[in-house]
């Protein structure tokens, strides 16, 4: 049965080896399971029904992943999407959670219709380059301050805005610990970098009193808080819209960066450089997406560290399914969870950060019209705490700039759409 649906023994594989390749994916992106639900608890929703959310979303994902498109590749809640969906939109804009659960359930199912009639290639080759790579770093720079601020390392201050905080504190030594324990194991090649060190530091503040132990297993906490909870008529009014677009762009093209990414380093594209099944992989991201809002949580994406997975030998879907099977068996994990402090995942999300803002190499920093987008669309989504407004100035400063210049005809139809659409938004709305 295994072969007539993952074709194994074509791929070069062995159930052993995909197994295995499951589980080591599993370990490099199980952080999510403790750093999703404590982001979005800052944003009123309940840790535990979150967790569930998590645990679910992500075992839907590599579900259907797995069984759909035959890809060793692992599915959950992403990071910096669930940053934007708790401190920009909830705590920044003032949205309710089930507000931004509803534009999370509308950008997925715009990202299935997409999808579906294949128009994706043409819109993601349509957005410029800049905008691609100035998103990814903007959501970077954006997580890495709420980091800091996690932290205690920078705190609020009425006459610089910001400032540093007190070094002295628990919660700060621990969190530069933390962080400083990651870089140093994924440096030295050590599987689950992040997990470990998130782990690390909630034992030294169980061990040091700082945190109560509450636990490491028990059944899995109750969903319903936040199951089916997603106000979809809410977030059809005009004033969201620009947030459901926001979802949408950032799931694109997170999701096509990151296949293209896996794909090359597995070598699944074909001999015109395509990934086969394509569409299929992008209809389980985008489907888990809408499932991942209806049960309680933000965005769900293809993860990156699906290559540890590969590197192990993962060549089919096999490997994917094992990752589902394993977010199931994390649902009894709820009390680990909940001990985990804020000062863990601060170490986390600046990791994170760190590799989101790479994409800034990417930049062509000679062409000022090409920079200066990218540059407007990075600062105004850290310093607004707003990734929706971080896209609309870079996309109306790449098209005022690009026609100013005497450069219009590198203009796409969809850019200038999307541009036009934000200022509307902003002279009307």
């Amino acid at each position: 049965m295994l072969e007539k649906l993952f074709h194994i023994r074509a791929q070069g594989s062995s159930v052993r080896t995909e197994i295995l390749a499951g589980f080591t994916t599993f370990l490099t992106m199980s952080a999510i399971l403790f750093v999703n639900p404590d982001i979005l608890a800052a944003a009123g929703m309940d840790h535990g029904a979150v967790f569930v959310a998590t645990c679910l979303a992500g075992a839907i994902g590599c579900l259907l992943m797995g069984l759909l498109a035959n890809y060793p590749i692992g599915q959950g809640p992403g990071m910096g999407i669930n940053a934007f969906f708790a401190f920009g939109l909830v705590k920044g804009m003032g949205l309710p959670w089930e507000t931004a659960l509803g534009a999370v359930f509308l950008s997925g199912i715009l990202f299935i219709l997409v999808s579906l009639f294949k128009v994706r290639e043409w819109f993601v080759n349509a957005i410029p380059a800049c905008l691609k790579h100035s998103i990814s770093a903007g959501v970077g720079l954006f997580i890495s301050l709420i980091a800091l601020q996690q932290a205690g390392i920078v705190v609020a201050s009425p006459d610089t805005m910001l400032a540093l905080g007190p070094l002295g504190t628990p919660s700060v030594l621990l969190a530069a610990f933390g962080f400083l324990l990651m870089v140093v194991l994924d440096r030295r090649g050590v599987p689950g970098a992040i997990i470990i060190g998130i782990l690390t530091v909630t034992a030294i503040s169980v061990a040091l009193g700082y945190t109560p132990y509450g636990g490491i297993v028990s059944a899995p906490p109750s969903l319903a808080p936040t199951f089916l909870k997603a106000d979809i008529l809410a977030a059809l009014h005009p004033a969201v819209l620009g947030v459901v677009l926001s979802f949408f762009l950032m799931s694109l093209f997170e999701t096509s960066g990151t296949l293209i990414a896996i794909a090359e380093r597995g070598n699944f594209l074909d001999k015109d450089g395509h990934l086969p099944r394509l569409k299929r992989a992008l209809l389980a991201d985008s489907t888990a997406i809408s499932a991942g809002a209806l049960l309680g949580t933000s965005s769900t994406t293809s993860y990156i560290e699906s290559t540890t997975g590969i590197a192990a030998g993962g060549r089919t879907g096999l490997a994917a399914v094992v990752i589902a099977g394993l977010f199931i068996a994390a649902l009894v994990f709820a009390p680990l969870a909940a001990m985990v402090p804020g000062y863990a995942t601060a170490p986390a999300l600046l990791y994170v950060a760190i590799l989101m803002l790479r994409s800034l190499t990417h930049l062509e920093w000679d062409e000022l019209t090409e920079t200066a987008p990218a540059i407007a669309c990075i600062t105004t989504m850290a310093f607004t705490f707003s990734i929706a407004d971080g896209i609309a100035f870079g996309a109306i400063t790449y098209v005022i700039t690009k026609l100013a210049t005497g450069q219009g005809k590198q203009l796409s139809l969809p850019i200038v759409v999307i541009a036009g659409l934000f200022i509307a938004r902003y002279l009307f709305l």
